[in-house]
């Protein structure tokens, strides 16, 4: 009776560790498509935030209970908006978010295309006269004769 016993709560045991390995894992795959609310730049296995730590054992009770990613993720989205997620999903509120780095890049690349269009031109419209040619000629020439050194 005893050795069955023993049998018995053996099974049960390594059935709950398979269990809560399991639900751990799916708890660190969760928590890293998440975004800590408090951190904002970590992800909510990442942070030791306070709230980071409820999160987590929310998303642990919800996975006990038998929700899916996709009900879980909805869950909290219905409750602290898109921002909790790593990977926001492409709508109105949240196209800036997915375009904005793009419209950054082609108005970077757009800036400096301008600037430099704009010193050609004006390095094109302002040559250099003969004299000042001469004279430019001559320091260099002095300056490489002496060796680069300066002269006080």
């Amino acid at each position: 009776m005893a050795r069955a016993l023993a049998l018995l709560l053996m099974v049960a045991g390594a059935c709950c560790a398979q269990d809560n390995a399991q639900t751990e894992a799916r708890l660190r795959v969760l928590s890293a498509e998440l975004r800590c609310l408090v951190c904002q730049n970590q992800s909510l296995a990442d942070s030791n935030a306070d709230l980071a730590i409820d999160l987590r054992n929310q998303v642990r009770h919800q996975i006990v209970a038998g929700k899916s990613d996709a009900q879980i993720k909805d869950y909290l989205v219905q409750r602290y908006g898109d921002f909790v997620l790593y990977r926001p999903p492409v709508k109105n509120t949240t196209l800036l978010l997915w375009v904005g780095p793009f419209l950054l890049l082609v108005l970077g690349a757009g800036a400096m295309f301008v600037y430099l269009r704009r010193r050609q031109s004006r390095t094109e419209e302002s040559p250099l006269t003969e004299d000042e040619r001469v004279r430019a000629r001559a320091l260099l020439e002095g300056d490489q004769a002496s060796g680069g050194a300066q002269r006080p």
